[in-house]
């Protein structure tokens, strides 16, 4: 198969989350072990730092990533979702999978996994422990998909967990409290080894404290309120607080044996994006008009986007809105600014809520503007819209945000 032929087989063949939202999630590691199995198992052995949480997680990874590479180790980083290739989700010192590799990976093993019959993450999982064992990287980062216990990441032993924080997010799945959430997040904390928890208080602390202390594993609460000595390039002050929960980890892996300069820490915050790849938090796309993009889809992400709005001098707001179909819209809403017009649209994937339908949403929340067919004529109206001085901010889904980086 060429590579085109090799990707339309696995979204053919494989369920996709991202895609189709429910109907591929899998409750349980039965697959990811089979998985496992057919490959010899490459999670064993694998030296690897694993992080988990509601928002940030993405972020945190690649700042970990990114000062690992600087301190000279081979770096593995596996994280999800990708925003234009695929391939964003397999890195080795922040270069994409090579196209060939993948192919030569489906069709060597399809006939073994097919029976298994594993969603598109179960299967990239896979993909990423293989190669980063063919590749011996020192350290891979990985970054959990949507939980703890259940996620297909949840199979090796780390050299340090990591939980940057708890919010509200796939309810369904997870529970309907935030300590439910945080115990479902927990799931990651292994025997023995150590865990860093980026932002906690109240129920959802205990929540960690006594998973930790059930499985005597040392704790670290990050203080969030300490100055960060390491500048990063990723801006606002959420940014700064996975800064500090990843300069937590590192530290910790620091005490493990790991030589991780000062030095490099300094380096790795610093050149985080050209290091790693990391788009779609708060990216600038343009200027004059301003143009930026930020991935934010649940509550907190919009409350965090809400307060980098607060740092910008502009006339006029110009926000491009699409969301999938099984989020919890009205809380998401409630925190969009009202003095803004919106763009609303559907991204290009089945789970995408219909324009339409997200527009009635919007108005019953005060929130003004017109439906637009697909996320390029969305974005296109609202470009040509926005005069210099204005801001144009492209949000609410990273299947929108793809369109448009």
């Amino acid at each position: 198969m060429t590579y085109a032929e090799t990707l339309a087989y696995l979204y053919a063949q494989l369920p996709m989350f991202q895609r189709i939202g429910q109907a591929a999630y899998k409750a349980d590691l039965g697959n990811t072990h089979a998985l496992m199995e057919a490959l010899g198992h490459p999670e064993q052995g694998l030296k690897c730092v694993h992080v988990a949480g509601t928002n940030g997680k993405g972020s945190t990874s690649h700042l970990i990533a990114s000062t690992l590479q600087e301190a000279g180790y081979t770096v593995g980083l596996h994280t999800s979702p990708h925003l234009k290739d695929f391939r964003e989700r397999f890195r080795i010192n922040g270069a994409m999978v090579n196209e060939n590799t993948v192919v030569e990976f489906v069709e060597r093993y399809r006939n073994v996994f097919e029976p298994i019959q594993p969603s598109f993450f179960e299967w990239g999982v896979a993909f990423a422990f293989w190669w980063f064992r063919e590749q011996r990287v020192d350290i891979a980062v990985l970054e959990t998909g949507m939980g703890g216990r259940l996620d297909s990441t949840n199979v090796v032993s780390p050299e340090v967990s990591v939980i940057t924080n708890i919010g509200w997010d796939h309810m369904q799945f997870l529970g309907d409290s935030l300590p439910a959430i945080a115990r479902e997040k927990a799931g990651i904390i292994k025997h023995g080894t150590p865990v860093v928890i980026g932002e906690a208080e109240g129920e959802v602390k205990e929540v960690f404290r006594s998973v930790a202390a059930e499985h005597q594993a040392p704790i670290t609460f990050v203080d969030q309120h300490q100055p960060l000595p390491y500048p990063s390039a990723l801006p606002g002050q959420h940014q700064e607080r996975n800064a500090r929960t990843a300069l937590s980890a590192l530290l910790v892996l620091r005490d493990r044996g790991w030589k991780i300069p000062e030095e490099a820490i300094n380096a790795g915050f610093r050149n985080v994006v050209d290091n790693t790849g990391l788009m779609g938090r708060w990216q600038v796309l343009g200027e004059r008009p301003r143009t930026i993009a930020d991935v934010a889809h649940n509550v907190d992400g919009i409350r965090v986007v809400r307060a980098m709005l607060e740092r910008e001098h502009y006339d006029r707001l110009h926000i491009v809105l699409g969301m999938v179909n099984d989020k919890d819209l009205s809380k998401v809403l409630s925190e969009l600014p009202d003095q803004a017009t919106y763009y609303i649209c559907k991204a290009d994937i089945p789970r995408g809520l219909n324009a339409d339908l997200l527009k009635e949403q919007c108005a019953a929340h005060g929130l003004t503007g017109s439906a637009y067919p697909t996320v390029a004529t969305a974005y296109r109206a609202a470009c040509t819209d926005a005069q210099p001085d204005d801001l144009v901010l492209v949000t609410g889904s990273v299947f929108v945000v793809a369109e448009v980086v």
